[in-house]
């Protein structure tokens, strides 16, 4: 190992680190520092979260700085508050016996006036998000016209957050003679974009492979029924009794309801999500860091950026759509040398997702059987036991007590107390899991039933199901096997019967049991595939004889007038009549009555329930896009 007195660094920094605890340098300090320091070129530094990288960035940035100089001379740019806050942190302790050197924070959702007061005394670098730093540039309030450094971290989050345009303002803001570090995770198309238009020829510095997880992260996954989803959840945490966790899910209402949901249970968790204001976020970050709380329950976008080391496991009660977020999910654990584990639970009809993220992340991922009841107690009670046994013990304050404790168990022979000591802790562990089900779901269930569906199905449509059009298809990576999930995971089913499937370019047909027709089309016009909002609804009968007309001749009904009418939207958006005493669907009391318009003379859906009736938008200019697809 290589430790930090051998990478040229200052001895006001060394001293400043070693009280940090700072001694051998990780592998992307010991390749970075020395780069950074013994050259002006361009650095790409590919490595997971929590390797080091801000120390990596960090420490030379602050050996650099020329105090006298009362001006900013490196910008270092990131994702979240939390993050920024981190890294100024980080660099005032690195920086506490280098004299003078000012770091200023700048990010949204603090005062703005109180950041271009500090940028008025004086900052020698400047720690900013991308929206607030854009923001002061464009005020003229933050100059950055003798920045020397620039450094991007946490690229692809960035980038993902929607920053990119932020980003190339910034950077084309900053003089033509800098440097600029960019530090990420992944590599995506995005990130070697901002490499290739705003960057030199770039020295590049990869620690492990490319968009590959942390070495010292295990991954696992339990396969359950859809519907156990959360019970599962409960035996991994509970078999876990020291788990510090974060679970993610796919949406902020998700997040919600399983959050409130182990609180009930007894759980100290809580939600982080994009509908807290910032003081909220704040309190339950700070719960979470003081380890109050064991779980945080949130989304990918609100755990964007966040700091915290130690977490023992990262939960995808989801997994993500994209298989890099999973890298950034993962990467949340096993940090600064440490091992960690990173769970997905799992229903049947998703488990071919785990081979795609296996060949992304090159790492195999381990099959996990859910505990049984038995085999939690045993864990409680044994975590019990360990607890009682390292209790420190205040001899001196409880001897006062222990004559009249001694009388009033006196009665009691040594096995009996033990029995109501373990009892008096453990009753409702024993009560919930005495008749506690087995969760587990062996993948060679149907397997004939379900490669005939992934195959795209060669069920004939018959009474029982109802053929529906969805707009999503192959350009947008849609498969079999992912349409399924995407059912599955919109209905939390995973019992739904899928018949025929046709994947098209642009669009997809699918069969589904007619019994679930209106919670699938409900659900599913409320879901995201890949960016995409989809919309689902009845594909109207194949005739009889011959070219087949699907919604309207394959979507002849979906005609654009010369009103502006695409898909049922007018210029002025998407229109829905809701009839008196109706829901938010359009129900009304004699069933579904929604009609959307495009332009004059709109088509309408029946009051009795979904027909196969089509959205026109008046006049047909648009025609019929295809008469029947090829197969």
């Amino acid at each position: 190992m290589t430790k930090f007195t051998d990478l040229g660094i200052s001895k006001d920094i060394l001293k400043g680190i070693s009280e940090l605890g700072f001694e051998e340098a990780m592998p992307v300090q010991s390749e970075v520092i020395p780069a950074v320091l013994e050259s002006k070129s361009d650095i790409v530094a590919l490595a997971q979260t929590g390797t080091g990288k801000t120390a990596a960035f960090g420490l030379p940035i602050v050996q650099q700085v020329n105090i006298s100089k009362k001006h900013p001379q490196a910008l270092i740019l990131s994702p979240t508050r939390e993050l920024c806050v981190q890294i100024a942190k980080d660099l005032m302790a690195y920086s506490k016996y280098v004299d003078g050197l000012k770091v200023l924070p700048v990010y949204g959702g603090a005062s703005i006036d109180t950041q271009i007061r500090g940028l008025k005394m004086g900052a020698h670098i400047i720690v900013a998000t991308p929206g607030r730093m854009l923001d002061l540039i464009r005020r003229k309030r933050a100059d950055i016209s003798n920045v020397e450094t620039v450094v991007l971290d946490e690229s692809d989050e960035m980038l993902n957050m929607g920053f990119r345009e932020d980003l190339n303002d910034i950077l084309e803001s900053v003089p033509n003679k800098h440097r600029t570090l960019l530090f990420s995770a992944t590599m995506p198309k995005e990130v070697a974009s901002i490499a290739k238009n705003y960057m030199s020829n770039p020295k590049e510095i990869t620690v492990g492979k490319k968009n590959a997880g942390a070495d010292k992260v295990e991954h696992k996954y339990y396969l359950v029924q859809a519907r156990d989803r959360y019970s599962a959840l409960k035996r991994i945490a509970d078999m876990n009794p020291d788990v510090y966790a974060i679970i993610f899910c796919r949406t902020r209402m998700e997040t919600k309801e399983v959050a409130e949901k182990l609180i009930r249970d007894g759980y100290p968790a809580d939600a982080l999500h994009g509908d807290l204001s910032q003081p909220q976020r704040d309190h339950v970050m700070n719960r979470f860091r003081s380890k109050s709380l064991q779980m945080l329950v949130a989304t990918d976008v609100a755990a964007r950026g966040l700091d915290v080391n130690d977490l023992t496991h990262v939960i995808n009660y989801n997994l993500p759509d994209d298989s890099e977020a999973y890298t950034h999910r993962s990467g949340r654990t096993g940090r600064a040398g440490k091992s960690g584990i990173s769970i997905a639970i799992l229903h049947l009809r998703e488990k071919y997702r785990i081979r795609e993220i296996e060949k992304k992340i090159n790492k195999t991922f381990e099959k996990a059987t859910i505990p049984t009841g038995k085999e939690v107690c045993e864990k409680q009670l044994f975590h019990l036991i360990d607890k009682m046994e390292n209790v420190e013990i205040n001899h001196e304050q409880i001897e006062s007590f222990l004559p009249d404790i001694h009388k009033k168990l006196e009665s009691l022979d040594k096995e009996d107390l033990i029995k109501r000591f373990v009892s008096l802790e453990f009753n409702r562990f024993l009560e919930y899991y005495k008749k506690a089900p087995d969760l587990n779901v062996l993948d060679e269930r149907d397997s004939g039933q379900r490669e005939r569906r992934e195959r795209g199905g060669r069920r004939a449509n018959n009474g029982d199901f109802k053929r529906l059009f969805v707009n999503v298809g192959k350009n947008h990576g849609l498969n079999p096997q992912r349409l399924m999930g995407l059912v599955n995971e919109a209905t939390g089913e995973n019992n739904i019967e899928i018949g025929r499937i046709d994947v098209m370019k642009s669009f997809s047909f699918f069969e589904i049991d007619k019994q679930h027709t209106d919670k699938v089309l409900d659900v599913l016009n409320e879901a995201v595939f890949e960016g995409v909002s989809v919309s689902t609804e009845i594909a109207k009968e194949r005739q009889a004889g011959g070219g087949g007309g699907d919604r309207d001749s394959r979507r002849g009904g979906d005609s654009r007038s010369s009103g502006g009418g695409d898909r049922g939207r007018s210029s002025g958006g998407r229109s829905e009549r809701r009839s008196s005493g109706g829901d938010r669907y359009g129900r009304s009391s004699s069933g579904r009555s929604g009609s959307r318009s495009g332009g004059s003379g709109g088509g309408e859906r029946s009051s009795g329930g979904r027909s196969g009736g089509s959205r026109t938008g008046g006049s047909s200019s648009g025609g019929a896009r295809r008469s029947r697809p090829r197969k």
